[in-house]
């Protein structure tokens, strides 16, 4: 991935490499076999799992870019991977290729006795799909009628001070509030200024800091951190015993899946990899949710099905409706990393992007991405959800782009759906 989003949330390449300062936890160093017994996990489905078509080009696809290829000779394009595919309720493709652990701090390569193989209830830093679980957290609120899409932030934090900018718009990308927070600290985030001639609710523009916002006004409505409000209006009610916040609290260690493992934070297992998040305590509105690939499955056959999921209401049908629309229909679109983006956004959702949902893309596909190499996409025409969880920043975030992995599964699903 370029490296422009990357330098602005940590406010510059050394910030970016030189970790989290004196407030973030420790980086895990341990390695270790995959011995721990995993805790039971939610059922995605209630319908018996029969293999789709597609499902041996899929992992054929997983076990391509464990190796250089030759649009990237010099690194795999991941050291592991989870693919699962939901299709008309039932699962009909769950695979995991390569390791969880493939590099010590350094980074250096691990001999193949000491690596820690991927499996298919591994736990990854999920990183920007954390956005994803924000915004279902506020649009709880929307039905509870404790807060107004339309209204200004300003309303619910008065530090926020930006009158123009609405709660819909920190949903939908619009606020023109930068893409970082560079060394804010968590008192400091709602402050920062409108990027330099940014008219709120003109332009998309990706904004790290409109979901740090919204956390903290989920945290100010709830009565909650950010973390113990996400188990009571999500995961626990749904019952995800394998998302949250801060994994080595509540994780089998042997489950955690390795991000970064350069010297300059050591290697990352079950530590958030996202700088700013890590700096801020570990717990923000834009990052640091772990999470397996069924959990994340949970949320988009919740999200497909309307609000619910196995006869429990997690959101109004009318609330989905409106937050799966497309709410920036002809703006423009200000995004360095990817020029020929489009606008197309819902209300925490990314819409009818091919950038990583290749030939599943369409103007009802839905999903969102995240930095570590996770992505979740949503084809309601085809009945599918597809989540792919690779570990694309171990050792090196730089080492790969994940859109192109992301597009290799979606157009593979896509060639035999």
């Amino acid at each position: 991935m370029p490296l422009a989003r990357r330098v602005l949330l940590g406010a510059g390449v050394a910030a970016t490499l030189s970790g989290c300062g004196p407030s973030a936890r420790p980086a895990s160093s341990w390695v270790d076999s995959p011995s721990a017994a995993p805790s039971a996990p939610p059922k995605v489905t209630t319908a018996p799992a029969k293999k789709a078509p597609y499902a041996a080009d899929v992992e054929a696809v997983l076990h391509k870019y464990l190796r250089p290829t030759k649009d990237n000779p010099a690194h795999p394009g991941y050291a592991g991977a989870v693919a699962l595919v939901v299709a008309d309720g039932a699962t009909r493709v769950e695979v995991a290729a390569g390791d969880a652990v493939r590099y010590a701090a350094g980074p250096v390569e691990l001999p193949k006795n000491k690596r820690v193989p991927m499996r298919t209830d591994a736990i990854f830093d999920l990183a920007s799909i954390t956005k994803v679980y924000t915004a279902l957290m506020a649009l709880r609120l929307v039905d509870q009628k404790k807060l107004d899409l339309d209204a200004p932030v300003s309303r619910y934090l008065p530090e926020f001070g930006k009158d123009d900018v609405t709660v819909a718009m920190l949903l939908a990308h619009t606020g023109g509030l930068p893409v970082g927070a560079g060394r804010a600290s968590w008192a400091q985030v709602p402050r920062i200024p409108l990027v330099d001639g940014a008219v709120p609710g003109r332009t998309f523009r990706y904004s790290s800091v409109g979901l740090m916002v919204l956390g903290q006004l989920v945290e100010k409505l709830t009565g909650r951190t950010l973390d113990k409000a996400l188990r009571e209006q999500i995961t626990g009610p749904l019952g995800l015993r394998d998302t949250g916040f801060e994994p080595l609290g509540w994780a089998a260690k042997g489950r955690l899946v390795a991000t970064d493992a350069r010297t300059s934070r050591g290697l990352l297992r079950g530590v958030v990899h996202d700088d700013v998040c890590a700096r801020l305590g570990g717990v923000a509105g834009h990052a640091g949710i772990f999470g397996t690939a069924r959990d994340v499955a949970v949320i988009g056959r919740m999200l497909l099905d309307g609000g619910a999921y196995q006869g429990k209401r997690i959101l109004s049908a009318e609330i989905v409706k409106r937050a799966l629309t497309n709410v920036n229909r002809g703006k423009p679109a200000i995004d360095q990393e990817r020029p020929d983006r489009s606008a197309d956004h819902g209300l925490g959702v990314e819409i009818n992007q091919p950038w990583f949902m290749g030939e599943l893309a369409s103007p009802s596909s839905f999903g969102h991405t995240g930095f570590t190499g996770t992505s979740l996409l949503i084809a309601p025409e085809r009945g599918l959800v597809v989540v792919l969880l690779t570990n694309r920043a171990h050792p090196n975030w730089s080492w790969s782009d994940p859109d192109v992995h992301r597009v290799a599964v979606a157009n593979a699903i896509a060639k035999s759906g």
